[in-house]
């Protein structure tokens, strides 16, 4: 067998080869859905991207005759390690052939760059953080991945607990069904919790640019207190959440973008999105030009939206107002042909949300994704 090296990504090209790779590992899978090029050289831009102001990452590829065998990211997060007061490095962007040896030249190569750089620990898979696509699929091969959620070979598992990584958390993806929670009980339930807490329910505008700028930083406010105590949460900066609110704008629903108000004061907001997944799965080349014209032709026929996010002030917590916006999503999406929903991701021990989703909701977790670690 010939010599499988491993090299930075240095150039522009380099990094076209590296996102390109990503269709070496996924030949006759049904479920992989291309990325949109366009949006991965985006995402990777460190000149563009605001994650890189506070963060490095270098990208490095595995070759041998000339083709790429694997890939991986090695992410330094400075935000992260101040919030936690830690040394933890970050892989991302994980792909690999069927081969251990490929597997540890690659995590060696990352590994050396990390503790060049003082870490003393690295988790992952992130892409290029929590705040993006995060964790391993481990469980729930049988469909594919929802608009920004990972899926990956179920071999790599192997190759990454083989380089002596171990589970560090995992995140639940649950399914829910309209048809199953969406009962004249719930809506008798929802109405008392309405009026109870004097809650009402607005979309964020899209329509109005100063409206818009200021229902962002409504939704940055309730986004940086809401989620500050789950595990490994960093605060977005500004220009994160609005490099993130621009994107979204893209791809986003007024319908089902909502902010909770009780007592006229904002108190939660939810953001689903409609499952494009559903037809870039058909732009197999992963071209802009493609994929704007299968969103156009096969949109009406999404039939799942990702509930991306749903939080609640932590004084509002124990009001049922997490109820409402679920209920609230179901009935705007029944309307428009949605027949399930998923919400994800859901820390494993978020006891709240997940008793809220199997036992109000109905829900049940049909994807299961990892989040590892490994000492250096």
């Amino acid at each position: 067998m010939n010599t499988t090296t491993i090299r930075p990504v240095l150039t522009s090209a380099d990094e076209m080869k590296f996102i390109k790779s990503q269709w070496n590992f996924y030949k006759g899978d049904k479920n992989f859905v291309p990325p949109v090029i366009m949006d991965r050289q985006k995402l990777l831009n460190t000149k563009k991207n605001p994650f890189f102001k506070h963060s490095n990452m270098q990208l490095f590829l595995a070759e041998r005759d000339g083709a790429v065998v694997g890939r991986i990211g090695a992410i330094t997060n400075d935000n992260h390690n101040e919030t936690y007061h830690d040394k933890i490095g970050f892989f991302g962007f994980f792909e690999c052939e069927n081969n251990q040896q490929t597997a540890d030249l690659l995590f060696n190569e990352a590994h050396k760059w990390l503790k060049e750089r003082g870490m003393t620990h690295c988790r992952g898979p992130v892409n290029p953080s929590l705040n993006d696509e995060s964790g391993l699929l481990v469980d729930g091969f049988n469909s594919p991945p929802v608009i920004l959620m990972t899926y990956n070979p179920q071999y790599y598992m192997s190759l990454i607990e083989k380089t002596g990584y171990a589970k560090e958390k995992d995140l639940y993806a649950y399914l829910l069904e309209n048809k199953t929670y969406m009962t004249d009980k719930m809506q008798r339930l929802v109405n008392v919790i309405r009026e109870r807490h004097h809650i009402t329910i607005r979309e964020v505008n899209f329509k109005n640019k100063t409206q818009f700028v200021k229902d962002v930083k409504t939704l940055k406010d309730i986004y940086n207190a809401a989620w500050e105590k789950n595990w490994g949460f960093v605060k977005m900066t500004d220009e994160e959440f609005d490099f993130l609110a621009a994107d979204l704008k893209q791809i986003a629903d007024p319908t089902y973008a909502l902010i909770l108000e009780i007592n006229g004061e904002p108190a939660g907001f939810a953001l689903a999105l409609p499952d494009i997944n559903q037809s870039l799965i058909h732009n197999k080349n992963g071209g802009i030009l493609g994929a704007g014209w299968h969103l156009l032709t096969k949109k009406k026929k999404i039939t799942l939206l990702r509930i991306i996010v749903l939080g609640v002030l932590p004084e509002h917590r124990r009001t049922g107002a997490d109820a409402v916006m679920y209920y609230e999503l179901g009935k705007r999406g029944l309307s428009k042909g949605i027949t399930h929903g998923e919400a994800s991701w859901i820390l494993e021990d978020n006891q709240m949300m997940n008793r809220a989703l199997t036992t109000t909701m109905n829900g049940k977790v049909y994807k299961t994704y990892r989040v590892y670690e490994k000492g250096l």
